[in-house]
């Protein structure tokens, strides 16, 4: 007999809207292949583990009200010899459907009020509920396709093409370009049917260019890449106009102009995005000593992977450097251990503190970190790669963003200033001296003195971080010679030539000279070393080694010293422009290149004004970005605010008092992403206009008692010719030993490569 709750209870079974989380826990990584499976709730579909001590489904059921759920547990089937070939892969997405061919499943329901479990099938209703959350895309596979399925939409240049006279093209085996002899990665214009070959790549493969020189010179710029056309009238189509793929609705007419029949065309060569994807798997750190011997594994507490779900190892990479420092697991392991029982968000999965508590605990409790083999023997499951899996967290932390939240590649570095940023706002809402960030702030000391004269201003900034350029000396052989690190930080703080500064002094144009150095030094020291050169028009990543020094990282030196006795200070500057200051040398080594103003302007803002080689490297991340050519923002401070109150209510929900919001908003023109930026480089003002009520007992991030002496924690290396493709490992000292995590694989390595990183964590000896 079924319980009153089974009869009672209203159902509706999940639609393509909803989030279905049958996979694993939202709360901690125990998934339905464990012993217990998960219990999935039969009114929201939220996902809770049966553990005796956390006990996630239930606290649901408590917390939420929800007494029904359905019980899923998944069991390898084998299926030696059965097994039928995979589909041919023919575009960028997931397929869901191979799941049923490995796997098979145990149901039960559970009422959490009569603790009485009946079969999946106890009622019709509870029947057709249960084979809705079954055969419903999990929130997971949900997402993954929205990200990977890459949403390729027709351009004007596409829908009102204008063709020239039709021309029969030679056949393709014979075809090459018409600017040279390639025969491969050929792009045929659809507008005059000329042919030639794509663009260079990064580590000098692809085409010449000549495709896009056609462009330059007509105008001309829809073009089809040949070998890719399919008798389904698919193929990869490129507009130059847009810089962009796109989709020719009418391929098959277009390609019927230049003699080509679609039905008869087969595809011999990959498309764009399986060249990207191929280029990021031949990516890989090797798991095995110079010697070939295998590393070997570790695990336990602190030696838990984390799964590729498909580039996201620059994600992955950080989190485990991070959550190695104490700072991060005190607060978001032990600290928030009893948060689920207290959470008040309808949906765990889009709690930032259940999902960050998620990681931390899946990271370091060493649940999750065990042999295969004997997991598999024990459990009988499918877990032949170890580690979790944080597509939860990955689609919480990059919701909304417009490069996090797809599953491209991106830059390690950007998405460890992101993370740091979000947190900072999340905390910031709650308690701000719970921020783990704070190990990584201190300030920086900009000094710029008049060559004529000599008068300074000092101006101290907050940051998280520094990125240092690396000196590059080519040899005879075309190799790089090594370096120092401390030659790279003495570039770093060296004197820079300021032409054209309008001295408010002198009242003229004069020449300055301006540098940087520490003003205090943080807890844990984030460096980002630039080994990125412009070369023949082409962005490459240059192979230059980083020695570091035997013991103790000293860095007492690059203490600023702040004003001097006899130092005369530069008067306040007229706010008789709205747009920050420029160094003119910087701009017109930018604007040779080829760049608009305009865009040196947003390069050199973006990257602190620390020259134009970091410039350059930053505006060719970011040449795909939508606002790269966007005005640059105002910093007036005198306008009249003009915020509305959605605005205002925003920044008031993270903690900040309207006041303060006003101030930031009037600050940056209305601009709610660069005012939240402001009120956190401002932390001790209140809000008020008189500057005399600015509080200033708060003291300044970091510490300025010597010693500095730090040692490397960890590093981030990154294998391939852009930050934007390739592969991102972390090497962590751990307990005296060097430790990799490649992935969801976790060993011991002998001679890690400390001297190729692309991002180092070093932490302060006390």
């Amino acid at each position: 007999m079924t319980c009153e709750h089974i009869e009672n209870t209203p159902l509706k079974p999940p639609t393509a809207y909803d989030q279905v989380h049958k996979e694993e826990c939202t709360q901690c990584f125990d998934s339905q292949d464990g012993p217990d499976g998960i219990d999935v709730c039969l009114s929201c579909f939220n996902g809770g583990c049966l553990d005796s001590k956390r006990h996630h489904a239930l606290t649901h059921s408590q917390l939420s009200g929800h007494r029904l759920t359905v019980n899923i547990r998944r069991h390898v089937v084998n299926k030696r010899g059965n097994e039928q070939p995979p589909s041919k892969i023919s575009k960028l997405a997931i397929n869901p459907e191979d799941e049923e061919r490995q796997y098979e499943y145990t149901t039960k329901v559970r009422c959490y009020l009569c603790h009485q479990e009946v079969p999946s099938d106890a009622t019709p209703k509870i029947k057709a509920q249960v084979e809705g959350i079954m055969n419903a895309l999990s929130s997971a596979k949900q997402s993954d396709v929205k990200a990977w399925e890459e949403v390729i939409t027709p351009c004007e240049h596409t829908l009102c093409l204008q063709q020239e006279a039709p021309k029969k093209l030679e056949s393709q085996a014979l075809a090459h370009c018409a600017d040279c002899e390639m025969n491969e990665n050929l792009w045929l214009c659809l507008t005059c049917g000329y042919l030639s070959c794509g663009r260079k790549q990064y580590d000098g493969s692809g085409g010449n260019n000549h495709a896009i020189e056609h462009y330059e010179k007509t105008g001309h710029g829809v073009n089809v890449k040949m070998g890719t056309i399919t008798p389904e009238g698919t193929a990869d189509i490129y507009c130059y106009s847009c810089d962009d793929a796109r989709l020719d609705e009418n391929l098959a007419i277009h390609l019927a102009i230049w003699g080509i029949n679609v039905a008869q065309q087969v595809k011999t060569e990959k498309s764009m995005t399986e060249l990207q994807l191929e280029q990021n798997l031949k990516f890989d750190f090797s798991m095995t000593t110079e010697d070939g011997k295998q590393l070997e594994p570790r695990f336990g507490p602190g030696f838990t992977g984390l799964k590729n779900l498909g580039n996201s190892c620059y994600m992955a990479s950080v989190l485990q450097s991070v959550f190695h420092l104490g700072a991060f697991g005190q607060h978001y392991d032990s600290q928030l251990r009893e948060h689920a029982l207290t959470c008040l968000e309808e949906n765990p999965a889009n709690c930032w503190s259940c999902q960050l508590h998620k990681i931390a605990d899946g990271l370091l409790s060493g649940r999750y970190s065990h042999p295969v083999k004997q997991f598999d023997q024990d459990h009988g499951v499918d877990s032949n790669d170890g580690g979790v899996t944080p597509a939860m967290f990955k689609r919480l932390v990059g919701k909304d963003h417009p490069e996090f939240s797809t599953m491209r590649q991106q830059d390690a570095f950007e998405f460890f200033q992101f993370f740091c940023k979000m947190i900072q706002q999340k905390e910031h809402a709650t308690n701000k001296a719970n921020d783990p960030t704070k190990i990584f702030e201190f300030e920086v000391e900009q000094r710029l003195e008049c060559d004529q004269c000599h008068r300074v201003r000092y101006q101290k900034d907050k940051t998280s971080s520094i990125s240092v350029g690396v000196p590059a000396r080519q040899t005879i052989e075309g190799q790089y010679e090594e370096v120092d690190l401390y030659e790279c930080l003495d570039d770093f703080v060296k004197e820079e030539i300021v032409e054209g500064y309008q001295c408010p002094h002198c009242k003229e144009k004069t020449t300055a000279i301006r540098s940087v150095k520490f003003s205090t030094f943080p807890d844990v020291l984030v460096l980002n070393p630039r080994r990125f050169a412009f070369i023949d028009w082409v962005p490459q990543k240059l192979d230059i080694k980083i020695n570091f020094p035997e013991g103790p990282i000293q860095l007492d030196k690059y203490l600023g010293k702040g004003q001097q006795p006899g130092e005369e200070l530069l008067p306040e500057e007229e706010q008789t422009s709205t747009e920050p200051a420029f160094n003119e040398n910087d701009i017109e080594q930018l604007s040779a290149m080829g760049f608009s103003v305009n865009r040196c302007k947003r390069a050199l803002l973006s990257t602190g004004n620390q020259g134009a080689e970091a410039a350059m490297n930053w505006i060719f991340e970011h040449m795909d970005d939508p606002d790269v050519d966007d005005p640059l923002p105002s910093s007036a401070g005198n306008a009249d605010s003009g915020a509305s109150p959605e605005q205002i209510n925003t920044l008031q929900e993270m903690g900040f008092s309207e006041a303060q919001a006003k101030k930031a908003l009037k600050q940056t023109s209305n601009d709610t992403e660069r005012a939240l930026d402001w009120l956190f480089s401002h932390p001790d003002d209140n809000g008020e206009e008189d500057n005399s009520a600015v509080s200033t007992t708060a003291s300044p991030p970091g510490d300025v008692t010597p010693p500095f002496d730090y040692q490397i924690d960890s590093f981030v290396s990154h294998k391939g010719t852009s930050v934007h493709c390739g592969h991102y490992v972390s090497h962590i000292h751990h307990d005296g030993e060097w430790v990799l995590f490649n992935d969801n694989k976790v060993a011991v390595t002998p001679n890690p490569p400390i001297g190729d990183a692309y991002l180092y964590f070093l932490r302060r000896l006390k």
